[in-house]
């Protein structure tokens, strides 16, 4: 895939922490609504997923903080899937000024949850396909 998926947010004052940073946990809140985004434009609904009994779920959360960000920024945040031949996947996400200036990187490692058996389905990245209406925006 040439380009990222990419959602711009921009950062509210109430998200800040006391030295007027974006909060971290705020970082993570704006990650996963771009993962979200990315399903949406695939065509992926929640509700598509709850149906074919699974759910996604987070394993692992990294954030790397590059440069500050305050209330009133605007942040470009990409997303790329990254399946591989397990159970589970990566999602890596940057987050970038509008000139282009990385403040932050967000890395996850996630997985689809059966949810009757309580476990990790085998394939993820075919539970994606066989729901999304533009699997291509995953790169699959």
């Amino acid at each position: 895939m040439s380009d990222l998926f990419t959602v711009r947010v921009t950062v509210r004052a109430y998200e800040t922490d006391a030295q007027g940073h974006l909060n971290g946990n705020i970082y993570l809140q704006h990650a996963e609504h771009a993962r979200w985004e990315l399903l949406r434009a695939a065509g992926i609904e929640q509700n598509a997923l709850l149906a074919k009994g699974v759910g996604p779920i987070n394993l692992e959360s990294t954030i790397r903080y590059r440069r500050e960000v305050v209330a009133g920024d605007e942040v470009d945040i990409t997303c790329a899937f990254i399946f591989g031949e397990g159970k589970s996947f990566r999602v890596e996400q940057t987050f970038s000024l509008p000139d282009g200036t990385l403040v932050a990187e967000v890395f996850n490692v996630g997985g689809l949850l059966d949810l009757k058996a309580r476990k990790l389905v085998a394939d993820p990245a075919e539970y994606f396909r066989s729901v999304a209406t533009d699997p291509g925006v995953f790169g699959l």
